[in-house]
């Protein structure tokens, strides 16, 4: 048994964050803004000197982003995987307010226009966790997302149901250093 560090980021602020809207399309124009720009740069002070072996990111553009600022410090590949996308709320583009709404009567269970639920997007989660037991990597850094980031939380720290992963804010360029067993 080994023990890998990993340290999970929240991305720096972006032009949807400033607008309110939903985003789990890769391929829509969702970017840092000068502030999470900022975000990110504070966030690779912090970070840089933390020996990651690799850095591990969702496939929307605005994780990548952040990442890359961070591994000016580290020179270490960016890799992206799947299940740390956002969670595909079926409202790309449209109001966050809108979508809470949709899923107010079953916030865990509700999926909306052919969307995920927040459980399905927990398991999602859990699913690369367990990946992440299988590689060999001594120190990663993972960059996503908010909901992706309650479910880190949630794993790692404990003492949080289901029922609260809505219940609690992550900061953008937010980040927490756990340890995994391998």
């Amino acid at each position: 048994m080994s023990i890998m560090e990993i340290y999970c980021m929240r991305h720096g602020y972006t032009n949807y964050n400033d607008l309110g809207l939903c985003n789990d399309d890769p391929d829509t124009d969702v970017h840092l803004t000068r502030d999470g720009i900022a975000q990110a740069q504070s966030a690779a002070q912090a970070l840089r000197d933390v020996t990651f072996d690799r850095l591990i990111v969702s496939p929307l553009p605005r994780t990548r982003q952040t990442a890359e600022i961070i591994n000016r410090f580290h020179s270490v590949p960016v890799v992206v995987h799947d299940d740390l996308a956002d969670i595909r709320s079926g409202f790309d583009g449209r109001p966050v307010s809108d979508y809470f709404a949709a899923i107010a009567d079953d916030p865990l269970h509700k999926r909306v226009n052919g969307g995920e639920s927040l459980l399905d997007h927990k398991q999602r989660v859990l699913r690369f966790i367990d990946w992440l037991r299988t590689q060999k990597d001594k120190v990663v850094l993972v960059v996503a997302h908010e909901e992706t980031m309650r479910v880190f939380i949630a794993y790692f720290e404990g003492g949080i149901s289901d029922e609260q992963l809505r219940d609690f804010h992550v900061d953008n360029c937010e980040f927490r250093r756990y340890e995994l067993l391998c």
